[in-house]
């Protein structure tokens, strides 16, 4: 018995168009409990200095991520990947996507984001990446009261360290 080849699935990270919004609520929907408005998708796609990515597989947005640029630091907002096809490199073609257009355009600037302390295999691609966790937010998400894990991608952080992470004592990370 032969075994027929597999199809390569192909995919292409490219900028986030406001006729994606359709396909990015429905993967939102999909991926959280506490789904962004289709309101918050359109201010955070106005805003000139940020970058909004979709993750586009088999003509499908299967994925999205949005980072804003506030003074001197960027914060990842949303990432989030359609459940049905979690666990096949969509996040981390996303992560990487965007940190190579912020390193190209901003030279290593600071990187935050947060997360829930349960979600460990976000915790462990982000770990992946440089991030370290530099504290917490109390009862962040509105679902279930969880505090978020406040993570930061620095030159220190990709050195093992928090020396630069701002309103932390320096040290190992």
């Amino acid at each position: 018995m032969s075994t027929a080849p597999t199809p390569t699935t192909s995919l292409e990270i490219r900028r986030l168009s406001y006729s994606d919004l359709p396909q990015v609520i429905a993967v939102e929907r999909r991926a959280f409990p506490t789904p962004w408005s289709l309101a918050m998708f359109v201010l955070e796609l106005s805003k000139p200095s940020g970058v909004c990515l979709a993750a586009v597989r088999d003509g499908e947005v299967a994925g999205h991520l949005i980072c804003s640029r506030y003074d001197t630091v960027w914060h990842l907002m949303n990432i989030a990947v359609d459940p049905r096809v979690q666990r096949k490199g969509i996040a981390t073609a996303l992560l990487s996507a965007l940190i190579e257009e912020l390193d190209a355009a901003d030279g290593g600037a600071p990187l935050t984001l947060e997360v829930r302390p349960t979600n460990r295999a976000a915790i462990a691609l982000y770990e992946r990446f440089g991030f370290r966790s530099a504290g917490t937010r109390p009862r962040y998400y509105q679902d279930n009261g969880e505090d978020a894990l406040i993570m930061w991608r620095t030159r220190a952080t990709l050195n093992g360290s928090l020396d630069d992470v701002p309103n932390v004592r320096s040290g190992a990370a």
